[in-house]
């Protein structure tokens, strides 16, 4: 029980808890360990209580109304969340003081939080999830006002960072080299899965609809996470063979859009969209499923980012399909095959070749699932969290 006593506030802008997984399996790990674990985050579908215990670990949940999209409606989200940090944050504050503050980003507006309750000795650990200056050109595909913005508030949090967590080698990097943080104050903490949850089966066909194959993906269904890209692929192995089926798992502000694609595309038939869905039926589909997909659209923000999903696949023992992007491809080496870049011939070809190859579908999901028990999982990454919080403790 090394920190017990002490008590650290997690706040989170962008997902519920215990939604976000790895924010969760960051609190439970520093509650086991004795700390007393406070999470701010959004009310969303699914989470929708105010206030919540669980795994005694309390939970304050804020509307957040407004989903940002374009600029006024993201300085609306932004501003409304903030209010409801600061807010909860005092009450979180006078009913037990709390000593480190762990900011998630997007966006990289928290340090606002942070700076008034440094004035009281709280630290402040920026917990690195997305780089946002590249995030905006993913998004936008341009720069601008907005994106000098987006350096000027992520150099802010960095400055006002005491330590500072990267999800890889990539943001460790930017952290130095951008955030001006020193090497030391710098912990890679992966966002690796936990294996109890992500339990290995038989499945069940009940997804492939009648077909022999089903391809999954699970994942943020946004501008820059390429779905359009799959169902090109998807479209292009539909006209050659009708044994496939596509399940789609996930969320976002594209997804209707994306539905409507499919739907003109005459892959409604082919393709299913499951949504948000809990633990249990995601890991059911992607037990079923032959091959997992990353369809991720190369940017800068996807090649230097490390994606959940590639690390969910491997521990289910998947093979992979995905772009040639620099992090994609040191999360899942050779438990994965890599497409020439945005050629969706090109991905839907390496799907068919591994259809049709079943012992390497073997071969690759065995190398992959290696990888997590022996490197990645968060057995592993748990210890690479606590030794950035035996630093901020001086233990």
């Amino acid at each position: 029980m090394m920190f017990k006593g002490r008590h650290i506030l997690i706040i989170v802008e962008n997902l519920p808890v215990p939604f976000d997984r790895r924010v969760w399996q960051e609190a439970n790990t520093l509650r086991e360990n004795g700390a007393k674990i406070s999470i701010i985050c959004p009310k969303m579908k699914g989470y929708t209580k105010s206030f919540e215990i669980i795994n005694d670990i309390e939970i304050y949940r804020h509307p957040l109304p407004i989903e940002g999209k374009g600029a006024f409606g993201y300085f609306l989200e932004y501003t409304i969340a903030l209010f409801w940090e600061f807010t909860l944050g005092l009450k979180i504050f006078v009913k037990k003081r709390f000593q480190v503050i762990q900011g998630c980003n997007p966006p990289d507006l928290i340090f606002l939080i942070a700076v008034f309750y440094k004035l009281f000795g709280v630290k402040y650990i920026f917990d690195h999830h997305d780089i946002n200056p590249e995030l905006y050109i993913a998004k936008y595909r341009k720069k601008g006002i907005f994106y000098k913005f987006m350096v000027l508030a992520e150099r802010l949090t960095f400055a006002t960072a005491n330590y500072s967590i990267a999800t890889n080698e990539s943001y460790k990097e930017i952290a130095i080299r951008r955030g001006k943080m020193p090497p030391e104050k710098v912990q890679i903490v992966r966002s690796g899965p936990k294996l109890e949850r992500l339990k290995l089966t038989v499945g069940n066909k009940i997804y492939k609809k009648g077909r022999d194959f089903l391809i999954g993906y699970v994942g943020v269904i946004g501008e820059q996470e390429g779905l359009d890209l799959l169902l090109e692929s998807a479209k292009h192995i539909v006209s050659i063979r009708k044994d496939v089926q596509f399940a789609i798992i996930g969320d976002g502000t594209e997804l209707e859009n994306i539905k409507t694609i499919a739907t003109k595309m005459g892959l409604e038939d082919f393709v299913d969209f499951y949504g948000r869905v809990d633990d249990h039926t995601m890991v059911e589909i992607l037990n079923t499923a032959d091959i997992c997909v990353n369809p991720d659209r190369p940017t800068e923000m996807n090649n230097l980012s490390t994606m959940n999903k590639i690390m969910e696949y491997m521990a289910l023992k998947k093979p992979i399909v995905q772009f040639n992007l620099k992090e994609g491809r040191h999360s899942a080496k050779d438990a994965s095959l890599y497409a020439d870049n945005t050629s969706t011939t090109d991905f839907s070809n390496k799907i068919m070749w591994l259809l049709d190859h079943e012992e390497e579908r073997i071969r690759m999901g065995e190398t992959g699932y290696k990888r997590i028990i022996n490197n990645l999982s968060w057995k592993h990454e748990s210890q690479n969290l606590l030794n950035i919080y035996r630093k901020v403790f001086n233990l």
